[in-house]
């Protein structure tokens, strides 16, 4: 069952919080929905695109974190190597910053529109930002 919206540019995606793996990340996310921001390619970490968030967190508790999402889950970094941020893979992805590998909280999954979601990346790598919105369903 989908439990967000995701708006990027002109597509439509919904996605499944993913609440027993990463409770923290998610009580932390959903606090923020409404939330709209600028998805910006990540070319450290391959094919994905990010969000900066602004917000450090220092402690996620006992979130399950993976430095090598696959494409549509998206992870939330609370920070400490890299930005505060939430990633968003459209491909082959290993997380990644200036100072090497990193791991965020998989808190959230792409239930529907996951096979559009390649193509949105791509559109970001080649043209740029694009506006992202999340919002409950």
């Amino acid at each position: 069952m989908s439990d967000v919206e995701i708006l990027i540019g002109a597509e439509r995606f919904t996605g499944r919080l993913e609440l027993a793996a990463a409770p923290r990340a998610c009580a932390l996310f959903v606090a923020r929905l409404p939330y709209a921001a600028q998805l910006i390619h990540a070319r450290w970490s391959g094919e994905a695109c990010w969000i900066a968030t602004g917000d450090p967190v220092s402690d996620l508790g006992q979130d399950r974190t993976t430095a090598m999402p696959r494409p549509g889950q998206l992870l939330y970094y609370g920070g400490g190597a890299g930005e505060p941020e939430v990633l968003v893979p459209y491909g082959v992805t290993r997380f990644a910053c200036n100072a090497g590998a990193i791991a965020g909280s998989h808190f959230m999954t792409i239930e529907d529109g996951l096979e559009r979601l390649a193509q949105v990346g791509r559109e970001v790598l080649r043209g740029g930002v694009q506006p992202i919105r999340f919002a409950r369903l």
